[in-house]
């Protein structure tokens, strides 16, 4: 369906469908995903459109979907393995699916109070139970303390005797009663205080905390109680400590009056706790019964009221004809796929965008972007070792990607890594080819080939000897002694570079003059594939006007700069290479036009230098000037434009791309004639100012932009230079140090430094360098790359399709 290279030609197509065969029509365009629909009642509000009545029937059944998946999940239920994808159900179907589901919310609503009834009752026995334990503790306790030292003066002798129970104290004439229960221990301290405050000392409370965690009936978390046991005196005082009860969320409790109704008590509550233990059992096998016969069900259901939902909300775009027999829907539709709209419409009958979207048949960089990205990422990240990681992560993620616990999560950054798992497994395997060209495997180097230098050859030339070796730290190899050097290393930099001293400045010299090569290279690509815009949109004078004049500025300047740098890697050898002179010194003089000045690199380098300058500049004010007098001349012979007949095709709404398209029209057959009688002309007005200013910022932005992205290039030398002296001083300072210790505890010591290492390499190496190489490898392709041919304003075909329908289950974590 899709184009690599720029994106599908489009057409407006209308449907004519019979309004008994709608419903399936539009079922099986949204099982092939080809169509994108347009409203056609936009003055229509949506509660008074046809199907509105359906679509709230749909929502209804989604309502109870969702209770049904939530206690399926909350149950730890598994989902069916494969993927369920069934057809939209007909609408004479709809109601035994209402049905069904209706039923199974009854039965599971009455199950599930019924359990939460039960709980709540064991709760309040449990706590009872701890009530009547705890405060017979207080009692046994109160009894085995001192006397206090302050005596009431109405009733002298309870300190004393405090096993007397309340009748008791009833035949004294003490009005003297008890409340007891439970509240939360966040309340308690608050609690106590207002209890002194509003009672006035005429309560006596003691509390203790329950061992155990009980279950908050409200919010099912596990909270810890205190239990509690208020002795006051008076029935005012009583009823101002029972609202203050209520008000704190206190659960009260009866408080026995003697010793032996208290225990008949506890024997009688431990009894119905166990029935209660036993009934919640099975109420929680049948509970589970009633969920896993609603799992075999509950996923088909949610994707077929999801379709039919789907449907009816298509349906709701379409028009009636006048005789309401008869459907009418205008679609957006690939061309190339017109023939299978027609067999999909027959069967039915007989029964990607950060940056933005591409405009309307501009070609498309992602078939490009998918080798340069990861390989421009990889020039930053090069590393065998941390490369080979990276790509083993990705691996996985590709073998497990079907995997449901994986694709449906709520962590933002693990969706992030999980949904560019085939991107980062290209990043990986690149890092993994520039890690082998660098030789650089955890900021050390692999002797596969063996070294291309040797030190014998400096003791058999006599050029060293033992005084040198000894009197010396540092010393150098001559490539010019006969045996020094063999030959290049077949892949990549020489192993021996990781011993010298002066590596740190090969590698700038040869990262810097790389990353500027690279950077050259894939502008000018940029530049090209223009051309196949100009091409297709019929706009054959931007080839001469506008990609001739950019091609020649970039080439002729930067281009240059990449063959002074090639030719002087060709030419000079070891022998004279003290007498090359410096690139960026002739670079710096080619502007000045004095080349004289310095050595020369080769035979008439001043007058071609020359020669490229007067090129470069003059393709300047052709960039600026040559476009819109071109336009401004091609005006003044054609002031009108027809359009197509038949359906419209899409195009560019730009000026100069309306006067190009006249002659296409002409040979079509179009006259100014038959398009003012069908109402579709119209007068298009050109401004030369506004078209000059356009290309005057154009022209300034491009040539500025060279010099700008050049540089910009360098990000490639600097993020590579970073990545390596981070990876070698994680190396020194961590590894290092548990490789040199030659003690007995050595190995013992080896195994949490290697654990530092690779925590330390993770969190670091690869994932901060890698975000940073990855947004500076993004930077590169949507401003120095993109900018040359690509628009990206342009508004994205969204076809009708069931796959790519939202879910809110989906969203909740359900599916």
């Amino acid at each position: 369906m899709g184009s690599l290279l720029r994106g599908e030609e489009m057409c407006l197509a209308q449907l004519f469908l019979q309004s008994g065969s709608a419903y399936d029509c539009i079922n099986e365009l949204g099982e092939l995903g080809l169509v994108e629909f347009r409203d056609l009642n936009p003055s229509v509000n949506v509660f008074q459109r046809k199907h509105v009545n359906e679509i709230k029937k749909c929502e209804e059944m989604e309502r109870i979907l969702g209770y049904l998946l939530r206690e399926v999940k909350k149950a730890d239920i598994s989902q069916p393995e494969g993927d369920v994808n069934p057809v939209a159900p007909l609408p004479k179907h709809v109601m035994a699916i209402m049905e069904q589901l209706q039923r199974l919310e009854v039965e599971l609503g009455e199950v599930t109070r019924n359990k939460e009834k039960l709980q709540r009752n064991l709760l309040e026995l449990t706590e009872y139970t701890h009530m009547l334990r705890t405060t017979r503790n207080f009692v046994q306790r109160t009894s085995e303390r001192e006397p206090l030292q302050v005596q009431y003066e109405e009733f002298p002798f309870l300190e004393k005797d405090t096993m007397m129970d309340y009748s008791s104290m009833q035949r004294l004439g003490a009005k003297l009663g008890f409340v007891s229960g439970l509240i939360q221990r966040t309340k308690i301290e608050a609690f106590e205080r207002m209890l002194w405050r509003v009672c006035k000392g005429y309560t006596i409370l003691s509390h203790a905390e329950v061992e155990e965690y009980l279950e908050d009936p409200d919010t099912g978390e596990p909270t810890k109680s205190v239990v509690f046991l208020i002795s006051y005196w008076g029935d005012q005082i009583g009823q101002k400590v029972k609202k203050i009860c209520d008000c704190y969320h206190c659960h009260l409790y009866p408080y026995p009056s003697s010793n032996e109704e208290r225990n008949d008590v506890v024997e009688g509550l431990r009894t119905r706790i166990q029935d209660l233990h036993t009934v919640l059992h099975r109420t929680d096998d049948y509970l589970k019964q009633v969920l896993i016969k609603a799992s075999e069900s509950v996923y088909t259901w949610v994707i077929q009221v999801k379709k039919m939902k789907a449907i009816y909300f298509i349906l709701n775009l379409c028009s009636f004809d006048v005789t309401n027999k008869c459907l009418i829907a205008e679609v957006w539709c690939p061309v190339n796929d017109i023939p299978t709209l027609r067999r999909a419409l027959e069967e039915g009958s007989n029964i990607v965008d950060a940056y933005g979207v591409g405009n309307y048949r501009e070609v498309n960089p992602a078939p490009f972007t998918i080798i340069t990205f990861p390989f421009l990422f990889a020039v930053m990240f090069g590393d065998l070792g941390h490369g080979a990681i990276m790509a083993l992560f990705a691996l996985w993620m590709v073998l497990y990607e079907n995997n449901r616990k994986l694709k449906n999560t709520r962590n933002e950054i693990w969706n992030t890594f999980f949904e560019g798992r085939y991107i980062i497994l290209m990043m990986g395997l690149f890092s993994i080819y520039t890690g082998l060209i660098y030789n650089d495997c955890f900021s050390k180097s692999l002797n596969i080939f063996g070294s291309g230098w040797s030190v014998k050859a400096m003791f058999h030339a006599e050029v060293w000897n033992d005084a040198d070796i000894r009197g010396n730290r540092f010393l150098t190899l001559d490539p010019n002694v006969t045996g020094v050097f063999k030959g290049p290393y077949p892949l990549g930099i020489d192993p021996i570079w990781n011993l010298a001293t002066n590596r740190l400045t090969f590698l700038n010299s040869y990262k810097m003059k790389m990353s500027v090569i690279l950077g050259v290279i894939h502008m000018s690509f940029g530049v090209i594939l223009s051309t196949y815009n100009h091409l297709h949109f019929r706009k054959k004078h931007s080839l001469y006007l506008v990609f001739l004049p950019e091609l020649l500025f970039l080439l002729c300047l930067f281009g240059y700069l990449v063959f002074m740098v090639v030719y002087k890697w060709l030419v000079f050898t070891a022998k004279d290479s003290r007498q090359a002179p410096s690139i960026l010194i002739h670079f710096m003089y080619m502007f000045l036009m004095q080349g004289d000045i310095v050595q020369p690199l080769y035979p008439g380098q001043t007058g071609l230098q020359i020669f490229l300058v007067v090129i470069a500049v003059l393709s300047v004010p052709v960039l600026l000037l040559g476009k819109p007098v071109y336009l401004y001349w091609l005006h003044n012979g054609s002031h009108r434009l027809g359009m197509y007949r038949g359906y419209e095709r899409v195009r560019r709404n730009s000026e100069e791309e309306l006067y190009l398209m006249r002659a296409h029209d002409m040979e079509e057959g179009s006259s100014h004639s038959d398009l003012s009688t069908s109402g579709e002309r119209q007068t298009e007005e050109f401004d030369f100012a506004d078209e000059f200013l356009h290309q005057a910022i154009h022209t300034i932005e491009y040539c500025l932009g060279c010099v700008s992205n050049t540089a910009s290039y360098l990000r490639l030398w600097a993020l590579s230079l970073a990545h390596a002296q981070l990876s070698e001083v994680l190396w020194t300072m961590v590894m290092r140090i548990g490789l040199h210790m030659d003690t007995s505890l050595g190995v013992f010591f080896l195994v949490p430094v290697f654990g530092l290492f690779a925590v330390l390499t993770v969190s670091i190496l690869l994932v901060m360098e890698g975000l940073s190489a990855f947004l500076h490898a993004l930077r590169l392709h949507w401003v120095e790359f993109q900018n040359k041919f690509y628009n990206g304003t342009g508004v994205k075909f969204c076809p009708f399709s069931f796959s790519q329908l939202p879910s809110s289950f989906e969203h909740d974590g359900l599916l």
